[in-house]
């Protein structure tokens, strides 16, 4: 078995200006823990948080962080299992929250905190089973089970 791979579907690749900044937020208000790093200088770090996985790395190949582009192109949404928890740890260390701890009508209790970089982020706990249909989407697919 690969170790170096999560087994997600997902691994999403985070633009940082500062790879040790970067790893120290993460960790003091998300709560992610590091799984590896690499280079002399440093260039990239994995992170994960429960099943969630984050590469942190160096702007490069055109890449550049929401920060320095000026713009965000995407928004990552981490789900936990206590999220008033995560909440609180964020307010305490002074994150910028974009969107404030509330319940979705899709039945998800989440906030919004923004990374030192600019990156977006849900963070979000299954607070009630909710058909899309009643809150207005349109299903065009089986159901699928998410968790």
């Amino acid at each position: 078995m690969n170790q170096s791979v999560p087994t997600s579907t997902l691994l999403p690749h985070i633009v940082c200006r500062s790879l040790p900044e970067a790893r120290e937020w993460f960790s003091r208000v998300l709560g992610f823990s590091e799984h590896f790093h690499y280079g002399e200088p440093l260039r990239g770090i994995q992170m994960y948080l429960g099943d969630s996985f984050i590469m942190l790395s160096e702007p490069r190949d055109g890449g550049e962080s929401p920060a320095v582009a000026g713009c965000r192109t995407q928004m990552l949404t981490v789900m936990v299992g206590d999220v008033d928890a995560h909440y609180k740890r964020a307010t305490e260390a002074g994150a910028k929250i974009w969107e404030e701890l509330h319940e979705t009508v899709y039945g998800e209790r989440q906030f919004g905190v923004e990374d030192p970089d600019g990156h977006r982020w849900l963070i979000s706990q299954h607070a009630r089973d909710v058909n899309p249909e009643e809150w207005g989407a349109t299903v065009v697919a089986p159901p699928l089970t998410y968790r």
